[in-house]
């Protein structure tokens, strides 16, 4: 690898590199600060005149998921230095990065990890020959020739890949179908989560962020949806720079690259990946330099907002005016005959999908609430309670129990539609409709949880508590409806500006967009922060649009389709305390109601009471209700065997103890392996190798904080420093762990 990289980035690429990265950057930070006083403007202006949707009838947890793991298991990776296949203890903490161990001994000893995956803009692969094809696009002319032995080999028949256009790739296998379908659901998971990796908090860098990508690619004549606007800023910001750089240098090197066509594509692979790295720091030093330059600058901001406010809005007004009275007549006739007549179709098919998933959030938490009441009445009763909410708490982040929803959105299509108003991917919209399943499948989970707690302080019978049990799921599918309608509605009307907004713009650039630079004096100087000329066209433009969006939602509703409220309807909060009791502490139903309630009061108590504490950090939300199968084999499994894992509900009950061997050794592509000699598991050898991964700082212990994501991939660790790739960067999370690159 060293070798490819130093022939082909060599110092006077790395500065070209460096060089056109910089002008990249330097033209979107431009349109980052225009951008950034208007999204503060909008903001203080939408806090001051307190306009919003209606208030949501459901609760809203404000620490989700804090110190809980997801899910955890083994997989087997594949090493790209020594080309083997390892078998990895594997663990996703609720933050969604993907953490790999050398094995579960190393994780229990708080052993730093050997990789730490964030998966944004990553796609799941389940088969080499999605990869395959993927590759050989990737790189024009290094298609393998039939019967050539391809870029990778998978020892078993269910490989997971995770691709990514410029990022390095990861290659895992499992050894049964049922094993890689529930590590497909954690991984897509994984990606849904870090994909959305710009926080919905935030009012100002938020906004003025996506506004900037917007304008920056549309002054490249690059209009509709980005399928990579995936992760945060600095990420994107390097999915940016990549997508204008990364054919460059494809033209530039793919003719001197050596070697058969897998040879070659993994040639590629390792450069782009490389580059990627070097955008990559380049990119967060620019991005950081500029974000605190803005921060510092935003009081002062602030301070000429809150003084001029009413001036600010009449100049905008006077602004919007003169423009609409320009364009208004070009764009009325252009939403009429390219817009209007296929608002009705596009939003017949999202809300087909999306109604259907929203449909299915409800029934499964209705089957769940049920069963626990169920196992209230049959088994338990009051003293089981506890682990029944402790289970039921979690719903919303379990890969599996949502996979049923999350699938109903697969089927979107907007056939005909997509290429006519220039949506590259439907896969924007899925996830942002499998995002809003999840939150208000958590928000009714938690006004469940919130309204039972409230109830079990009355000191019920079970009879009694069976009742409210039922009386409250009730009360909480009623306000889920409402508020599961109020948001379809808003992601309706969001995707439908987000598809036919470009649409007009790029129609109508070329009559107005060349007339709004005149606009511009009709801005006052000590306002040209808060007021864009450019902002203020789409503005008017959108307004164009907008009541026919809002009329098709309208009638959609008024013919009670898929469920959706009337706007008329306005839900009266019966449970006017309701918000007031979510400001208590967080229930800790395992403490509260669980066997292990009281304190302890002696040494030995506390440390069995710390060993409950961890087990409860190591358990994932994903439990078996079965004893599992090790998924490392030494064995061939039999038949009978597969198919008894595959009836197994997660991956949790491999209760390997701490002092049992590591699991098997590596698995070349298709040969058997010659192991080499493995230290003891009671040895102080048994440990992974130096890492560039530095153990955290004293009194902060690896459970009680999983690794964070890094913004970028990982790689293996490597066993010694000279046969590392000569271009990394490091990254410091805030648990104070290392990751170098």
């Amino acid at each position: 690898m060293g070798d490819v990289l130093s022939t082909h980035l060599d110092d006077a690429r790395r500065q070209h590199i460096a060089e056109k990265t910089g002008k990249i950057l330097t033209e979107f930070l431009h349109f980052y600060e225009d951008q950034y006083g208007v999204a503060l403007f909008n903001s203080m202006r939408h806090e001051i005149e307190g306009t919003g949707p209606p208030q949501a009838q459901l609760l809203w947890r404000k620490v989700p998921l804090d110190e809980r793991i997801i899910f955890s298991g083994n997989l087997f990776q594949y090493q790209e230095d020594n080309k083997k296949w390892r078998n990895r203890f594997s663990l996703v903490p609720h933050n969604y990065g993907l953490v790999l161990y050398e094995n579960k001994v190393a994780y229990e000893r708080q052993a730093p990890p050997r990789a730490i995956i964030n998966s944004a803009g990553y796609k799941i692969l389940t088969s080499l020959d999605q990869y395959l094809e993927l590759v050989g696009s990737s790189l024009p002319g290094t298609t393998s020739k039939s019967g050539s032995a391809p870029i990778l080999k998978c020892p078993t028949q269910f490989p997971l890949i995770l691709w990514h256009p410029s990022a390095r790739h990861y290659y895992f296998c499992l050894m049964t179908e049922a094993e890689q379908d529930k590590w497909q659901a954690v991984l897509q998971d994984c990606i849904r989560h870090c994909n959305n990796g710009i926080p919905e908090d935030s009012k100002v860098e938020g906004p003025a962020f996506t506004d900037a990508i917007r304008m920056y690619r549309q002054s490249k004549e690059l209009y509709g949806t980005w399928e990579m606007l995936c992760g945060n800023e600095v990420q994107i910001l390097s999915n940016l720079v990549m997508e204008e750089l990364g054919p460059e240098l494809k033209a530039e090197l793919a003719p001197r690259l050596k070697g058969k066509p897998q040879e070659r594509q993994r040639q590629w692979i390792q450069i782009s990946d490389a580059v990627y790295r070097l955008v990559y720091a380049q990119a967060q030093a620019r991005f950081e330099e500029v974000l605190s330059k803005l921060q510092q600058a935003r009081p002062a901001m602030e301070a000429v907002i809150r003084t001029d406010m009413d001036q600010i809005i009449t100049s905008k007004e006077h602004l919007a005016s003169k423009i609409r009275a320009f364009i208004l007549p070009k764009a009325e006739v252009c939403v009429r005959n390219h817009v209007q007549p296929y608002i009705p179709s596009i939003l017949e098919a999202l809300m087909v999908p999306t109604s259907q998933g929203f449909a299915e959030v409800r029934d499964v938490f209705f089957k769940e609430v049920t069963d626990v009441n169920l196992n209230v009445i049959n088994e338990g009763g009051i003293d089981k309670l506890g682990e029944y909410m402790e289970k039921l708490s979690q719903l919303a982040y379990h890969p599996l129990k949502m996979q049923s929803c999350y699938e109903k959105m697969d089927p979107l299509r907007l056939d005909g539609l997509q290429q006519r108003f220039d949506v590259s991917s439907t896969s924007v919209f899925k996830q942002r409709a499998q995002i809003h399943m999840r939150e208000q499948m958590d928000n009714a989970v938690y006004t469940f949880e919130t309204l039972l707690h409230q109830e079990l302080g009355k000191g019920p019978t079970k009879e009694e508590l069976c009742k409210s049990i039922q009386r409250i799921l009730e009360r909480v599918l009623k306000k889920y409806d409402y508020d599961s309608s109020s948001v379809r509605k808003r992601f309706f009307r969001e995707a439908l500006l987000q598809i036919t907004i470009p649409f007009l713009l790029k129609k109508l650039a070329p009559t107005c967009k060349s007339e709004l630079p005149r606009f511009q004096e009709l801005i006052f100087e000590d306002f040209a922060r808060f007021i864009l000329v450019e902002n203020t066209y789409e503005e008017v433009v959108l307004q164009t649009v907008m009541k026919d969006i809002m009329q098709a939602v309208k009638e959609a509703a008024v013919q009670r389709k898929h469920n959706l409220y009337r706007d008329s309807v306005v839900m009266h909060n019966s449970d006017p305390n309701l918000h007031l009791l979510a400001e208590g502490v967080p229930i800790d139903w395992g403490e509260e109601y669980g066997s292990g309630g009281s304190s302890p009061s002696t040494p030995e108590a506390a440390t069995l009471s710390e060993k409950r504490r961890r087990a409860k950090q190591v358990v994932s939300v994903v439990h078996d209700e079965e004893e599992g199968l090790p998924l490392a084999s030494p064995e061939p499994l039999s038949p009978a065997s597969l198919e008894s894992v595959t009836e197994l509900r997660g991956l949790l009950a491999q209760d390997l103890r701490a002092d049992s061997p590591p699991p098997a050794g590596p698995l070349l592509n298709g040969a058997p392996s010659q192991e080499s000699p493995q230290p003891e598991a009671g040895s102080e050898s048994s440990s992974p190798p130096a890492s560039p991964l530095r153990h955290p700082p004293p009194g902060k212990a690896v459970d009680l904080e999983p690794p964070k994501p890094s913004d970028q991939e990982t790689g293996e660790q490597m066993s010694s420093p000279s046969s590392r790739p000569p271009i990394h960067t490091t990254t410091e999370d805030s648990a104070g762990v290392q990751t170098e690159f």
